[in-house]
């Protein structure tokens, strides 16, 4: 997918529903329902058991699910919980990622890190974590197109959403008020109002999503909060 073409599919309000939740036993299908329900970003989940303790997926569930996202004229949202980040890049772009986020706490060279994204082809995204002061991505706001706001301690799904996030979201949106501000961890229907007033556009959502009964009606609820497309 084009640069262009990503960044209109992540324009505007979004709600990504992160796979790191779905049954994984019939991904392909969880992710149809909830692109039919009108979801056009998937959010995929990376961790390595070192940045975090856990250890996820890789590049291959990119490759797997590529070519039905772009199909239905979405894209995958790519966050990297690793350690050196810059090494797994170029797999990850290949496999058909269209915004791939690093951790400035993972990353020395993250403003290098973020260049090689663009290079790549894709929409460079920086991640802070909840105890990482806002000062530090608006340090390298030109050099990224996406923010991420961990609204969780990095690691596991379905940990409760913190509180003060929404002000520190405010805090990011003044500072850096170029690039898209995403938002991952605890968010569902009550609280992704906040975050949205607070100047977030774009929200991680995934046990509130496959962990419900309904994933499609789920991700509708979600996004009418959000005032979401």
């Amino acid at each position: 997918m084009s640069a262009d073409r990503t960044t209109a599919v992540f324009s505007g309000r979004r709600v990504a529903p992160s796979i790191l939740s779905a049954d994984f036993s019939r991904l392909g299908a969880q992710v149809g329902e909830v692109m039919h329900a009108g979801a056009r970003v998937i959010h995929v989940d990376v961790m390595d058991g070192h940045f975090v303790p856990p250890i996820t997926i890789g590049p291959l569930i990119v490759s797997a699910i590529a070519d039905q996202v772009h199909g239905e004229g979405g894209a995958l949202d790519v966050h990297l919980m690793i350690e050196r980040p810059a090494e797994q890049v170029a797999e990850f772009a290949k496999a058909g990622a269209d915004c791939i986020t690093v951790h400035a706490e993972a990353d020395a060279h993250s403003h290098r890190t973020l260049a090689a994204i663009r290079e790549a082809g894709c929409l460079a995204g920086l991640a802070i974590n909840p105890g990482t002061p806002p000062e530090t991505a608006a340090q390298l706001d030109g050099a990224a197109d996406l923010l991420l706001c961990m609204t969780v301690n990095p690691g596991w799904g379905g940990q409760a959403f913190i509180e003060s996030s929404p002000g520190k979201i405010a805090r990011l949106a003044e500072l850096s008020p170029r690039p898209m501000i995403e938002v991952d961890g605890g968010i569902d229907a009550t609280s992704v109002s906040a975050v949205a007033d607070a100047g977030a556009s774009l929200f991680v959502a995934g046990s509130a999503i496959f962990g419900a009964d309904e994933p499609a009606e789920a991700y509708r609820k979600i996004a009418e909060a959000a005032g979401a497309q």
